[in-house]
């Protein structure tokens, strides 16, 4: 047993194996205090199958684990000279289940190893690490203590094409660090006739436990099973699981005798497991791929998210598909403009709770223009300029259950346009040129707003350069002026088919358009004022507007 902390757990494990008839040797890291080195050695004394070793100091990644399993193994091996297989684990190992089924799984494998070793070029589970150099290199520096020192280094020996010779016969394998071999591989690894030269290397690997014995047991074992007997998971940053009592089921189905690392104030899983017969009675059968399962599911919850699962307090980067809200909503651009009574309408049809401009520079435009919405959200556009992925975030998953609809146009603040452009459940319809209704309305020359519309186009053409680029996941429609002009419906229906799938109904009270008499005249007026309005399309003519049959109508079918 290895131990460097929470040493009264440690005293009570090594205490589980003694009493069913496995002897123990332990080593405590010579960097835990004295006194609770003496107080381990006092909780233990009465035990006679217990030993203790000199003390190593055992930094992460460095040869002192290494030099501590040696020892403790040749310790092992001379006192007690029954012992069969040696298992190695830590002061955190916990057994999940009893200890006469494991060694009944090692008298009827007798000759086996359980080690896993695989060679450097296929693994694949080092995570930020070194595979292959870790062995040709040198890493006298430690990588948690002197990382620009240890970086440094390895930058320096690759600039210089710095290889190591590895000892004659050595193939670098990995695997994990917990392996049980038998007292005969053990004893060939202690009495390598090479051990010297073999021990002088490894001083210089990076991260020795995992590669020292994995390599060497391929040297002098007749049968190896490249797997470890103890469960032991990663995450996706390459730390170690740790379980906590709301595991205790997940464990009862693990394929494995042992479970690393068991938190020390986890006491129902100690007082569960640390018992004559181990919890055995109640145990399923072990389901090694449903466990597997899990921790890959765990893994990608922590690295993308739960889909539609994101809100104000979290966070999922983008490199990893975080874009996503917490439910579908829809974003609208023009149809305000041109529709006076839009958003009532829309929300008949859709029932859905429709805003207005959440973005408005003035003021954020909640529905029936309340001041504070679900979840406290104020409608301060200084509060929301804040953080408007955070605002949007906190509205959408305030309401679950509610579709969301908003206004969105190029007089609002753009901050939020990035977002909902890659997110998935955002559904954005744009009628592009509408934002020029307002300003022919305001009754002023195409002089006096020439350069507002000019800044306005520019806005809007940003917005929809990003609909079109790589970025975009969102569902997008988008209209001109004109087209939308020339048959409303067909836009109208599409963006309520999309939002509201299920609806039985196709959409028959269609709104009331703006009248858009003397429109075409006041985009002339740009024109002529040095402005050239593109986004409208082919506006037409006020006689083209007011002919009963405009020869530009779209022919429309009904079923």
């Amino acid at each position: 047993m290895l131990c460097h902390a929470a040493l009264d757990r440690a005293a009570q494990l090594a205490r589980h194996w003694a009493m069913h008839g496995c002897p123990v040797v332990v080593h405590v890291d010579a960097r835990t205090p004295q006194a609770q080195f003496d107080t381990l050695r006092a909780a233990l004394k009465d035990l006679p199958d217990i030993r203790f070793i000199g003390r190593f100091a055992c930094e992460w990644g460095t040869f002192g684990i290494v030099e501590a399993t040696l020892v403790a193994a040749d310790r092992m091996l001379a006192d007690f000279p029954e012992v069969s297989h040696v298992l190695l684990a830590s002061g955190s190992c916990l057994p999940i289940k009893p200890v006469r089924a494991l060694q009944a799984h090692l008298a009827a494998h007798p000759i086996t190893d359980f080690i896993e070793s695989v060679t450097t070029a296929d693994v694949g589970w080092t995570i930020g690490g070194l595979n292959e150099e870790r062995f040709t290199l040198r890493f006298p520096f430690s990588w948690k203590r002197q990382r620009r020192l240890f970086d440094s280094y390895v930058a320096l020996q690759r600039k210089l094409g710095f290889r190591r010779r590895l000892p004659p016969g050595l193939v670098p394998h990995l695997g994990s660090q917990w392996w049980c071999l038998t007292r005969p591989t053990l004893q060939a690894i202690l009495n390598h006739p090479d051990r010297a030269r073999i021990d002088r290397y490894f001083r210089r690997v990076w991260i020795p436990d995992e590669s020292y014995f994995q390599s060497l047991v391929r040297q002098v074992s007749p049968r190896i099973e490249s797997r470890s007997l103890t469960l032991s998971k990663f995450d996706y940053q390459g730390r170690p699981y740790i379980f906590y009592d709301d595991h205790l089921h997940l464990l009862r189905q693990a394929d494995a005798f042992i479970a690393r690392k068991a938190w020390p104030q986890a006491q129902l899983l100690y007082d569960t497991f640390l018992t004559p017969d181990g919890d055995r009675a109640h145990a399923p059968v072990p389901s090694p791929g449903k466990i597997n399962r899990l921790f890959a599911k765990a893994v990608e919850r922590r690295v993308s998210g739960r889909p539609g699962l994101y809100m104000q307090s979290r966070f999922p980067t983008r490199a990893r598909g975080g874009t996503q809200f917490a439910a579908p909503y829809g974003v609208f651009s023009g149809f305000a403009q041109l529709i006076p009574d839009f958003q009532p309408w829309l929300a008949r049809a859709l029932d859905a709770r429709v805003h207005g401009h959440l973005f408005a520079f003035d003021r954020v435009q909640f529905a029936g223009g309340e001041p504070v919405f679900k979840g406290g959200l104020s409608d301060s556009p200084t509060l929301r300029d804040y953080n408007p992925k955070s605002f949007l975030a906190n509205l959408i998953w305030n309401t679950r259950g509610e579709t969301q609809c908003f206004q969105f146009g190029p007089e609002d603040e753009q901050a939020i346009a990035p977002t909902i452009v890659s997110d998935p459940n955002a559904s954005i319809f744009v009628v592009t040129g509408a934002f020029a209704i307002p300003l022919w309305q305001s009754g002023r020359s195409a002089a006096d707003v020439r350069d507002k519309a000019a800044r306005l186009q520019k806005v809007e053409s940003d917005f929809l350069q990003l609909l079109k680029g790589p970025e975009s996941k969102a569902r997008i429609r988008i209209w001109s002026l004109t087209e939308f002009i020339e048959n409303p419906s067909e836009p109208l229906e599409q963006l309520v088919d999309l939002l509201n799938p299920r609806a039985a109904h196709r959409v028959t009270d269609l709104p009331r358009l703006q009248d858009l008499h003397g429109f075409g005249g006041f985009l002339q007026d740009l024109r002529n004022q040095g402005m050239a309005p593109v986004l409208m399309g082919d506006f037409p003519s006020d006689a083209e507007l007011a002919s009963p049959s405009p020869s530009f109508a779209r022919p429309r079918v009904v079923r």
